[in-house]
C-alpha cells in the first residue's frame, strides 16, 4: 500500500469474499511509509474484517513497490505459507480473478501464477489506448529477450511458491517500479514454472505512479543489460540503495483484538 486511504477498505473486502469462497487465506497488509491516511484505514479495516487471521506492517523505510514485494516473500517464508498472493492495496485488480484457481488447486502445480491484463479473455476497464498499446509492445519485445511468451510483465495480482525465494536471488533486483521486470526475466531465467491467466484491471479513483515516458526508458536501459550480458545481469546489483534487510514494524495483528476484547 502507498498512499491507498481510499480503496485500502475494498482491498480487504475483497479477501474477505475469497475466504467466503472457501480459500484458505491469511492477509498481509504492507505500508510502504504513505503519506495519507492509509495506516489508518487499513487498521480500521482490519478491525471488523471476517478473516481468519491478518497483520498490518508498516515498513521502517520506504522501499519501493519491489523492496514491499521482498518484505512480503520474506514474511511468508518466515512464517511459514507455501504461497504468496501480491495484491496492489490501490484496488486495480480483483482477488476474485484467481479464486476459481485455487479452489481447483492449480496453484500447486506451478511456480507462479500470473495475472495479466493482456492476454486473451482479460478485461481494462479506464485503462488508455496509448498504455495499452505500449504494454503490448514492451511485452512482445520481453517475450523476445526472454524465450518465452509473456502476456503482462508485472500486474498487481500474482501468485509465487514461497520456496522459490528461497535462495534470496531476487534481493539484488531493483526496488522501484522496475522490479516486476527483473522478477519476470528472472523467473524465466531461473525456470521457475509459469502460468498467465486473464484479470480484471480497472481505473476509477486510483493514481499511477508510473510515468510512461520515463518508465519506457528504463524499462529500454533494463533489456539493453539483459542482452548486452546475461551472466552479469543476473548476478549484479541492481538497487539503488543496497540494505542488507527489509525491516518492518507490525502495526496490527488479528490476535491484539481478541486479546483487547
Amino acid at each position: 500500500m502507498y498512499n491507498c486511504a481510499r480503496q485500502i477498505g475494498r482491498v480487504v473486502s475483497q479477501c474477505e469474499k475469497a475466504c467466503a469462497a472457501g480459500v484458505d487465506l491469511a492477509v498481509l497488509l504492507i505500508d510502504n511509509r504513505s503519506r495519507d491516511d492509509t495506516l489508518v484505514a487499513a487498521r480500521t479495516a482490519l478491525a471488523t474484517a471476517a478473516l481468519p487471521e491478518a497483520w498490518l506492517l508498516q515498513n521502517n523505510d520506504n522501499y519501493g513497490l519491489g523492496g514491499s514485494h521482498k518484505v512480503a516473500f520474506g514474511f511468508a517464508r518466515d512464517h511459514g505459507f507455501d504461497h504468496v498472493i501480491v495484491l496492489h492495496g490501490d484496488d486495480q485488480g480483483s482477488l476474485a480473478d484467481i479464486v476459481p484457481l485455487l479452489v481447483a488447486g492449480e496453484h500447486v502445480l506451478v511456480d507462479a501464477l500470473l495475472g495479466a491484463r493482456f492476454q486473451p479473455g482479460a478485461r481494462l476497464q479506464g485503462y488508455s489506448l496509448l498504455r495499452t498499446v505500449a504494454n503490448r509492445v514492451f511485452n512482445l519485445v520481453f517475450s523476445a529477450v526472454a524465450g518465452r511468451r509473456l502476456y503482462d510483465l508485472g500486474s498487481g495480482l500474482n501468485l509465487f511458491r514461497t520456496a522459490i525465494f528461497d535462495d534470496d536471488w531476487h534481493l539484488r533486483y531493483a526496488d522501484d517500479l522496475t522490479f516486476n521486470y527483473y522478477l519476470i526475466l528472472g523467473l524465466v531465467h531461473h525456470r521457475r514454472t509459469l502460468r498467465f491467466f486473464p484479470i480484471t484491471w480497472r481505473e476509477d479513483d486510483q493514481v499511477s505512479n508510473a510515468k510512461l515516458t520515463s518508465q519506457g526508458q528504463r524499462m529500454l536501459r533494463l533489456l539493453a543489460g539483459r542482452v548486452g550480458s546475461p551472466r552479469a545481469f543476473f548476478a549484479g546489483e541492481h538497487r539503488s540503495v543496497v540494505r542488507d534487510a527489509y525491516p518492518a514494524t507490525l502495526v496490527w495483528h488479528s490476535a491484539m483484538a481478541e486479546a483487547a476484547a
